[in-house]
């Protein structure tokens, strides 16, 4: 799983698995859900994202497997 930040646009995509995204669904206003062929989720692009999350933290807890910083 991936989070990046976009400042220049203010855009916080979460990226579960890098399977290509073939149908997106926005979920709410400048919230939008990308699927893979079978359904599951890709991906979630947030907009303006500093207006709908706190992203001055960011907490992992638990994650079996390995933490990257960037």
């Amino acid at each position: 799983m991936k989070l990046a930040y976009h400042a220049d646009t203010d855009s916080l995509y979460v990226e579960f698995t890098e399977r290509p995204s073939v149908e997106s669904t926005e979920i709410a206003a400048g919230v939008v859900v990308d699927f893979d062929g079978q359904g599951r989720v890709v991906g979630i692009d947030i907009d303006n994202a500093r207006n709908k999350v706190d992203l001055d933290r960011v907490v992992v807890s638990a994650v079996p497997g390995f933490i990257e910083v960037a």
